[in-house]
């Protein structure tokens, strides 16, 4: 990280909740903000580009009406069998 005499402020917009939700996230993994804007930085520099495939492809609808289902499970509001093992999901198949 750039020491105090090198570092500038920079300054950008970005939606509100979503900060929030950065923020949030970064806080969880123990540093802030910055630190991870750094970071970004940082790995971008390192490897002459963006660190991840920005990508277009959007979830079709079998695979959002799954992701709901299993949130839905996970949530309670719908009831699921569960199991301790997964040897008890195969005894349980057959």
């Amino acid at each position: 990280m750039a020491n105090i005499s090198n570092a500038i402020n920079m300054s950008f917009r970005v939606d509100k909740k979503r900060k929030e939700q950065a923020d949030d996230l970064f806080k969880n993994l123990g540093m802030n903000t910055s630190v991870a804007l750094n970071m970004f930085l940082t790995q971008c520099v390192r490897e002459q580009s963006i660190p991840f495939i920005p990508s277009m492809e959007i979830p079709n609808a079998r695979l959002i009406s799954a992701t709901e289902e299993a949130e839905a499970i996970e949530s309670g509001k719908i009831k699921a069998k569960k199991y301790k093992s997964f040897k008890d999901v195969l005894e349980d198949i057959d």
